[in-house]
Formats: C-alpha cells, structure tokens, sequence
C-alpha cells in the first residue's frame, strides 16, 4: 500500500514538474516572440494601447462628425467599445487639411485613404448624422516604413548576408582543415595547441576593439565587409575546430582506408567518404557561424562607420525610437527571417546529426 501511495506521488510529481517546466517554456519563449510578432503589425494606436491586444485589427472603424465647417474624426477602441477622437482636433474640406489628415491616418493607424474617398465622406457628414466608415489596415506599413526611414537598411541587410556567408566560407575553410588534422594526425603538443584555440573565445570582442581597428585601418580594412567577416572568423574558428575533430573522430579511419585500397586517392577518399559523413557536423558549424556574425552588434558598431550591417541599423533605430516600438520590433524580426531561412535550409543535415549518421 505504501509502496503504491510513493508510486502515485512520483508520477504526480514528474508530471507536476513537466507541467511546469512547458508553462515557463511557454511564458519565456513563446509568448515575447508571440508580442514581437504581433507588435510589429501593430500601428501606433494600437502599439500604446493598454493593454496590450493581443491581435492587431484588420480593419479599423472611423467616425466623421460635423459642427458648422469643421469636421472631427474618431476611431472606435475595441476594447471600450466606444469612439474617441482621433487625429488633428478640427479639420476642414480643403486640399491641405484633407492630405494633413491623410497623413495622420497613414502615420498613427497604418490605414491608407485616397483623398477622393476622404473628400466623399466629407461631403456625406452632417451636424446631426455622423458618417462611418472603415479601413482595412496595411499590416506590412511598419516594414516599408523601416526601410523608408532608417538609413541603408536594403544594402545593410545585403552587407550582413555577404559578410555571413564569408565568415561561414572562412571558419569552414580553415576551422574543419584543422579539424581534420587534429583528428586524423598524431604530433607533438597536439591537446595543448587544440585547448589553446580556446583562448581566442576567452577575451571579449570590446577588449581588443582598439588594436583589431588600427590594424584593419592599416590594411585598408575597416569599414570594409571582408574585414568584418575577419574579424567575426577568428571566434568562429576556435568552435569549428572542436566540432569539426570529434565530428571527424567519429569516423572510422577504416573507411579512407578502404577506399584507398579500392584505387582511389587520399583527395578522393576524403571527398567520396569522410566529407559525406561529416557534413551534419560541418552543417551545424555553419550555422553556428552564421547565427554568430548575423546577430553579432558590438563588434559591428565599433568595425563598421558609413557600411553597417542590419544588426546595427536595427540597433539605431532601437536607440533612437523614441518610442516607435512597432518599428523596432518589424526590424528585428526581417533580422530573424534570415536566420531561420538558413536554419531550414540546413535542417535536414542537422536531424541526420542528432538522429545518427546514416551511411
């Protein structure tokens, strides 16, 4: 009986531990992403409205009231149920109040109006009937805004995949050949010279900002997306050479040896067998090196002037927002498209990694 009670308790408590561990999963993980998504469809109205919806309208009602030769614009609160004035105080029908309002509309609700449709529904409002009327909002405005407003964001955000791709072509390059040496050859202070790679990743990027910029400058590599993607290679390449080893340990030597006893060269063997079989781990250095440079901002800040990468255009606008948080938050996630592009790109050879090596 005892016996059965501890049982129950213990499952009781694996699964009051699971329940707890997949809600702060949940509250940690899911739901920040959850707002930053949504926000980032969210117009200024809605963006500091609390609280907080928690999905963005599609369409957005109006209100147009008359007294005399004024007009008056609300917007209905779905939360309140009830309109509340909106926008300039008191507006006319004229070319210029009409375009100011448009502007208004387009700025703080993300709504797009032609000035034909403005200037009808003005016409239809009278003191004692006030015309309503609805928008359908553009969700994507606070992208093209982003782009619009921020400085070099369409070739900041070319720069970053160029200056990704090069640091995955140079740590892939000389990380996984050292990789392969340290697995396959035997010499003379081999575990000190693998522990000392190490040493790089152990000094922060800010500590050696100083000298890394005199030098680049002397070179004519500063401010240069080839000298940044160096820059981003030399803590990447310490990681892929101790992936790229024990990935490259767990192939059996016999293999290359087989394949040399059936005709074909060193070149060859490793080309046909070894490269096959480690391309999950080499796909996972890759990732680890993108991800590392794509979201890398310090190092950016101080190594780039008049050529940032989007990181840092990202980084500005959040510093001076001054409060257009839903344009912060399309910046960031047109930041993370690029990551999870690539991460798809490359999962398959990642699944083979973790689920085992098929041959």
């Amino acid at each position: 009986m005892n016996r059965l009670l501890h049982r129950r308790l213990l499952r009781s408590a694996r699964m009051s531990t699971l329940y707890v561990v997949v809600v702060g999963f949940i509250f940690i993980i899911i739901f920040p992403m959850y707002f930053l998504v949504m926000i980032s469809f969210m117009s200024d109205y809605e963006a500091y409205d609390w609280p907080l919806p928690l999905v963005p309208a599609f369409r957005v009602e109006y209100r147009i009231e008359r007294a005399d030769d004024e007009y008056h614009l609300s917007i209905l609160n779905r939360r309140s149920g009830r309109y509340e004035r909106f926008g300039p105080v008191s507006f006319g029908s004229d070319e210029a109040s009409i375009e100011k309002v448009r502007r208004f509309l387009r700025r703080q609700a993300n709504c797009v109006i032609t000035a034909e449709r403005l200037k009808s529904l003005l016409a239809e409002a009278d003191p004692e009937n006030p015309v309503e009327f609805s928008i359908r909002k553009n969700l994507l405005l606070n992208y093209i805004v982003f782009f619009d407003v921020t400085r070099d964001a369409g070739a900041a955000l070319v720069r970053s995949v160029y200056v990704a791709s090069l640091t995955i072509l140079i740590s892939l390059t000389i990380g996984g050949t050292a990789g392969f040496a340290f697995a396959r050859y035997f010499f003379k202070g081999k575990n000190a010279l693998k522990l000392g790679v190490l040493f790089v990743r152990m000094f922060p990027g800010v500590a050696i900002a100083i000298p890394m910029v005199i030098i680049l400058g002397r070179i004519g590599l500063y401010d240069q997306p080839f000298g940044l993607s160096l820059i981003y290679s030399v803590t990447q390449i310490a990681l892929t050479i101790w992936i790229t080893a024990s990935v490259f340990l767990s192939i059996p030597v016999e293999l290359e040896e087989a394949a040399l006893i059936f005709g074909t060269t060193k070149a060859g063997a490793f080309r046909y067998v070894t490269l096959p079989l480690a391309l999950p781990g080499l796909a996972a250095c890759a990732m680890y090196s993108f991800i590392g440079s794509w979201n890398e901002v310090i190092q950016a800040v101080v190594f780039t002037n008049f050529r940032p990468t989007f990181p840092v255009v990202v980084y500005q606008v959040l510093v001076g927002a001054k409060g257009n948080i839903n344009l912060v938050a399309a910046g960031s996630l047109t930041q993370a498209l690029p990551a999870v592009v690539f991460t798809l790109i490359i999962r398959r050879y990642l699944l083979r990694m973790w689920g085992g090596v098929r041959v």
